[in-house]
């Protein structure tokens, strides 16, 4: 199983700034998730919070019952070291999904503090990203 963990503001894809973040609501985005990882023949549970410490305890909830993790974190990314510190006890592989490419946006956004923590990155591929992500992980978890 995949975990696919989605932090601070996500609730609200399809509402905010559809010019970065695409109109597809979280519940169309899950979907798609579900759907990719049936193509992938892998199973995915897809988890949402806007509070930090219960994103930090879907993490540590998830290493007990997840073969590999799917993070976007949203803006606590930028900033959030108990976020990184959590991810740094994951043995299963973490991909860090963001749906604008970070690189491109405000000063602030083009660091993620969560980036040497985890084992691949995908930013800027819109709903995409998160397909990407499961066939990384699908190829990953099949090799190992």
């Amino acid at each position: 199983m995949i975990a696919v963990l989605n932090g601070v503001n996500l609730n609200m894809l399809g509402r905010r700034d559809p010019a970065q973040y695409g109109t597809l609501t979280l519940s169309e985005l899950e979907g798609q998730v579900y759907a990719w990882a049936g193509e992938l023949r892998v199973t995915a549970r897809c988890l949402q919070t806007n509070h930090e410490g219960a994103y930090i305890d879907q993490i540590h909830e998830a290493i007990g019952w997840s073969r590999g993790m799917i993070v976007n974190p949203g803006a606590w990314t930028h900033y959030s070291y108990a976020i990184r510190d959590a991810l740094e006890i994951v043995e299963a592989p973490v991909v860090e999904v963001h749906l604008s490419d970070i690189a491109q946006r405000e000063e602030w956004r083009r660091r993620s503090v969560i980036g040497d923590v985890v084992d691949h990155t995908i930013s800027g591929q819109g709903p995409d990203g998160y397909r990407q992500a499961l066939a990384w992980l699908a190829a990953a978890l099949a090799d190992g």
